[in-house]
């Protein structure tokens, strides 16, 4: 008993799987109706993120599709479809190339990151254009 709680104890755990954006299939795309001088009306309005979401059938069969072309062979589960450009910063719902599957757990901490610059955009401390590329910076790059 002793030696299987060490064998256990002394496992490390796999560390969690990163899909960076490719900047070639992934560019980015901006939703041409959200621009700095309506986000008051867009992107800062509570709730606005669900008047453009796409709906799960969309983004599940474009996941299929997209973690065949990245080469990911897990279960669709363990991924998100992520946009590039978020709907919390002006970003494309539907374009293929403003969505990737990013793997979870990474896809959760980015979401928070996502909200803070949309936190950040609407306090008038970040520009929506500054916050646009912070957010592709980071997922072409750390995913």
């Amino acid at each position: 008993m002793l030696a299987l709680v060490l064998q256990l104890h002394g496992r490390s755990r796999p560390s969690a799987t990163i899909v960076l954006a490719d900047p070639v299939r992934t560019p980015g795309v901006i939703n041409a109706d959200v621009t700095q001088a309506n986000i008051a009306t867009t992107i800062c309005r509570r709730g606005y993120t669900r008047t453009i979401r796409p709906p799960v059938e969309y983004t599940n069969a474009l996941k299929q599709r997209q973690m065949r072309a990245y080469g990911e062979k897990g279960s669709p589960s363990q991924y998100q479809e992520d946009h590039l450009v978020s709907l919390e910063l002006g970003g494309h719902p539907t374009d293929p190339r403003n969505l990737w599957p990013e793997p979870y757990p990474r896809a959760a901490e980015v979401d928070r990151i996502e909200n803070e610059l949309n936190a950040r955009v609407c306090s008038g401390s970040l520009s929506l254009a500054a916050a646009q590329k912070q957010e592709s910076a980071l997922k072409h790059a750390k995913g």
